[in-house]
């Protein structure tokens, strides 16, 4: 088959800009809020049932991030070879990192004095990254949202009595003018990150596209900015599927047609910061990870939990560097890359990623096998150079036509400078 006849996956168009988006295919998750002065999970509001008087008595008066410095934030993320971020403008137990005009629980108003966001949105752009805002959609502080199966007050009968007071709608129209009031400050916004529709269960309803009004925002945010990527937990799919926390199998497909998708995964078994968390991934794990997601077709949104001092921690340094020591030499089969095509039968403990624009197929080797590497059938047909991509040096191959097959002897060593070695494949 010629090159141009092969079965090559393409998603289906989006309402937004993803071009850039499927291009650059890594970026950052950050979440950050004052959970990281619990340092147990950011979710310890919900899971230990904590009222918000005696979450903001500890948290609220004590966030005071004095060693925040976004420029190394924005420096470690680029040198790491990511493209964009996304930071939690506010997070579930609704504390907000900007000078927000529509509520007190801001960062302002805590003992550091000061907006943050503001200052991460310049330093990431000045590094060159594009700027996304994950929103929550629930909020456990605001004094008109109501109990539901997530809400750290689900027990609490007092509480959940006094939801006949609550309006919700007023909760809605707060989560409306926050959305539109970061995305003009803030404009242009390349990413908004929603999260998330709440579940029904047997004592509470849920709340989903009808409860936050998500075709009316969904209006109010095309109408600011046409361009931007949303995600679909507005319970109305947009631009992106976020896969969280697991590796899909293959291209992710909604009813059946392959979508635009981005896999969401922590470092470790917690998004915001978490002292004592121990199953940490490795470098090696964390790189297969965006391999296995590009060549599928995906994005990679790898997340980082500051410190309530507003500092990295050295865990996340070490994998960052790691992952950035190898995207220095082998960024060219990540950015702009995608699923081979379909006929490209892959050899055994590798991935293909393939560059259209430039014709290039990406042997990515998860192990280093003896002797040699064969490729076989229709990738045979059109081998025309090969070379290791770490440092452009010559791999010589062997053509078989009548088996369809190339044979790459390898040396018995494994190249310095590779942990996970790639061949470029120049295709014909």
């Amino acid at each position: 088959m010629r090159l141009e006849d092969l079965t090559l996956i393409k998603p289906a168009p989006t309402p937004g800009d993803t071009s850039w988006f499927t291009h650059d295919r890594f970026g950052m998750f950050i979440h950050w809020g004052l959970y990281a002065l619990g340092a147990r999970h950011e979710w310890l509001k919900n899971y230990e049932r904590i009222p918000t008087e005696i979450y903001d008595e500890k948290y609220f008066r004590h966030f005071d991030p004095d060693l925040y410095d976004p420029t190394l934030w924005a420096e470690a993320a680029r040198d790491a070879g990511m493209k964009y971020f996304v930071i939690t403008t506010k997070h579930h137990e609704g504390f907000c990192l900007w000078d927000s005009a529509y509520t007190d629980y801001k960062a302002t108003n805590t003992p550091y004095g000061r907006d943050v966001l503001t200052p991460m949105v310049d330093a990431f752009r000045s590094k060159g990254l594009r700027v996304g805002f994950y929103h929550s959609l629930l909020d456990w502080h605001h004094p008109d949202y109501t109990v539901d199966a997530c809400h750290p007050m689900r027990d609490n009968e007092d509480y959940i009595a006094r939801d006949k007071d609550r309006d919700i709608n007023r909760y809605v129209d707060y989560l409306h003018n926050q959305t539109e009031e970061l995305l003009k400050r803030y404009d242009p916004v390349d990413i908004l990150w929603f999260d998330f529709s709440v579940g029904p269960n047997a004592r509470f309803a849920g709340k989903g596209k009808e409860t936050w009004r998500s075709e009316e925002l969904l209006q109010k945010i095309r109408a600011i900015n046409p361009n931007i990527i949303i995600d679909d937990r507005l319970q109305i799919d947009q631009d992106v599927k976020t896969p969280e926390q697991y590796m899909p199998d293959e291209w992710v497909k909604v009813n059946g047609t392959p979508v635009v998708w981005e896999g969401c995964h922590t470092f470790s078994g917690s998004w915001g910061y978490h002292r004592d968390e121990q199953s940490w991934k490795s470098v090696d794990q964390l790189l297969k990870m965006l391999i296995d997601c590009v060549s599928m077709g995906g994005n990679l949104l790898l997340n980082v939990g500051p410190t309530g001092r507003g500092e990295f921690d050295e865990r996340a340094y070490e994998r960052l560097r790691g992952i950035g020591k190898w995207m220095h030499r082998h960024s060219r089969a990540i950015y702009g890359c995608t699923q081979a095509p379909l006929e490209f039968e892959c050899p055994r403990d590798c991935r293909y990623t393939y560059n259209p624009e430039t014709k290039r197929l990406y042997l990515h080797m998860y192990s280093w096998p003896f002797g040699k590497i064969r490729l076989s059938g229709e990738v045979a047909e059109h081998v025309d150079y090969i070379q290791l991509l770490s440092d452009a040096s010559e791999m010589r191959f062997n053509y078989n036509p009548e088996a369809r097959t190339v044979d790459i002897p390898l040396p018995v060593y494994k190249p310095l400078g590779a942990e996970i070695p790639v061949l470029e494949i120049f295709l014909k």
